[in-house]
């Protein structure tokens, strides 16, 4: 199964960190965002990587070459940061089978084999681990409603008044069916075409995509605090093993 990492992202938010490289390349616990992503990836299995790259592209590829591991590492670029849904069209002539997806923004430490293993048996056209937030939180993410089988009957992107408080993480698995509906999406309100949209799309033609609930933490590094809760709590992760 092929891997899409998004890693596109200039990170203004998280300046003074990214004054001189792209959000990706930020470390944390002594490696680069995207290096966490691609050692959870290898740990899936997953037998190529594609990156996403575009603001600093350069040294993201100096950095990692052609392989991670072994695994070999294919680049597409996305000119304009235009929203998720804009970045994953870019990878669309690499990807003819069911795929991983992670933003390279995203630390977990979670039940990622969970949403590969859910989406063979359902056969569904998506998978993604989901978490709940506080309320007041809700509206900075993609917001879910499930049905009682854990399928997603509904998403909406950072709503001015959210419904639930159930969001979308940074880890999904997709078939080939989430390139036409992310074609058909049209610019948010941001002006940005967001993979919420396609994915809502999908639901509204029928198609199965399941929900599965976080079993662990992730970290979403949008500002300088979050890359320093990210250390700590891999920090304490290390100390818990050494101590084992």
């Amino acid at each position: 199964m092929k891997s899409v990492i998004l890693a596109a992202g200039e990170g203004t938010r998280l300046r003074p960190l990214t004054e001189d490289k792209p959000k990706g390349m930020v470390e944390v616990d002594g490696q680069p965002i995207i290096t966490h992503c691609l050692e959870q990836l290898a740990e899936l299995g997953t037998d190529e990587f594609i990156l996403v790259v575009g603001y600093m592209k350069e040294e993201i590829i100096e950095h990692y070459g052609d392989a991670f591991e072994g695994i070999p590492i294919t680049y597409t670029h996305q000119r304009e940061q235009k929203g998720l849904a804009h970045a994953l069209l870019t990878v669309e002539e690499y990807v003819d089978d069911d795929f991983m997806l992670m933003l390279g923004d995203n630390i977990f430490n979670a039940n990622l084999q969970d949403v590969i293993r859910r989406q063979r048996e359902d056969r569904a056209d998506a998978a993604f681990l989901v978490e709940e937030v506080p309320w007041e939180n809700a509206d900075r993410y993609g917001v879910c409603e499930t049905n009682p089988y854990g399928e997603i009957t509904d998403v909406v992107e950072k709503p001015d008044d959210p419904n639930s408080n159930l969001v979308m993480t940074g880890f999904y698995t997709f078939s080939p069916a989430i390139f036409p509906a992310c074609r058909l999406v049209q610019p948010s309100n941001r002006g940005e075409y967001e993979i919420s949209e396609a994915i809502d799309l999908l639901i509204r033609s029928g198609r199965t995509i399941d929900a599965i609930p976080i079993d662990g933490w992730r970290i979403d590094i949008g500002y300088p605090e979050d890359r320093d809760e990210a250390e700590q709590r891999l920090e304490s992760q290390d100390t818990v093993v050494a101590d084992d």
